[in-house]
């Protein structure tokens, strides 16, 4: 984990427990559970780390004292241990498979990315993998964590923080007034790239003589993207171009070796999740 790196809020892991027990856990606050326990996380597999740090704070919202043992973005070999937990057993357990849950989820998004990554370093490919907001609804804010821990960055966060141009946007415009509006565009938002995804080479350069600083290759293939960037030099033009749809583990390093200057994929939030073994102990003092 990099010193900046903060675990989610408090509000949104609140909101986690309470969808698991909105009205408490009724096995465990129905059992005479006495005493105080201890739960240890271990990789079942090697992995990247992700989400340790929330799920150490899940526990200690229920009540229970937990310890990192790992930082996220770290890797994980099969029998390290991942976080230790203490407290009593109502706390332990009513914390438990969301923080479970969270770290297997996170982690496998994390690995997929960190191996994008580690197979376009080893072909010697330095371009970043930027993952879009396709995560499913209700995740974005642990997708873009899990993202980052795994060494991606976001392509985009939202709607409100850049520009992005779609053909379903250019459907609403009028034919001969396409070109003119994203140069207008452009013009109004002169602190943001403008970003405008094509669909063939006609439309990408168009776009670039528009002024659109990156280009949004939809289903393009390396070739396609190999052809495109030469047009694009023999016409004085240099918009970034950022492959997108389709774009994988097993594609990532042609795209990049075609002349790609960053990857934009979703494919990471869908990830088989990591394994995390859990273990419950009594204390032998309680």
């Amino acid at each position: 984990m990099t010193p900046s790196r903060r675990p989610l809020s408090d509000d949104l892991l609140r909101a986690l427990l309470h969808e698991d027990a909105p009205h408490g856990d009724l096995t465990s606050d129905t059992l005479p559970l006495a005493g105080q326990g201890a739960v240890a996380f271990t990789a079942r597999g090697d992995m990247t780390l992700s989400g340790v740090e929330e799920a150490a704070r899940l526990f200690e919202l229920c009540g229970a004292t937990a310890q990192a043992v790992l930082p996220s973005g770290a890797p994980a070999r099969a029998g390290d241990a991942l976080l230790h937990a203490q407290g009593a057993p109502r706390a332990l357990l009513l914390a438990w498979k969301v923080a479970q849950t969270l770290v297997e989820g996170m982690s496998g998004i994390a690995g997929a990315v960190r191996r994008m990554l580690d197979a376009l370093r080893e072909a010697g490919c330095d371009v970043p993998l930027a993952c879009t907001r396709k995560s499913f609804p209700g995740t974005r804010a642990i997708a873009a964590r899990a993202v980052k821990d795994g060494g991606g960055v976001m392509h985009r966060l939202g709607l409100s923080e850049s520009l992005l141009v779609f053909p379903e946007h250019l459907l609403f415009l009028a034919e001969a007034d396409r070109l003119a509006a994203l140069a207008a565009l452009r013009r109004a938002q002169p602190e943001k790239r403008l970003v405008v995804e094509v669909g063939s080479a006609d439309a990408a350069l168009a776009a670039a003589r528009a002024g659109a600083e990156v280009l949004q290759l939809e289903r393009f293939t390396p070739q396609a993207l190999a052809a495109l960037r030469a047009s694009l030099q023999a016409a004085g033009l240099q918009p970034r171009l950022a492959p997108a749809g389709g774009v994988n583990a097993g594609n990532a390093v042609a795209y990049a070796a075609a002349g790609a200057d960053l990857l934009v994929s979703s494919a990471p939030y869908w990830a088989a999740p990591a394994d995390v073994q859990v273990r419950f102990e009594r204390r032998a003092d309680a």
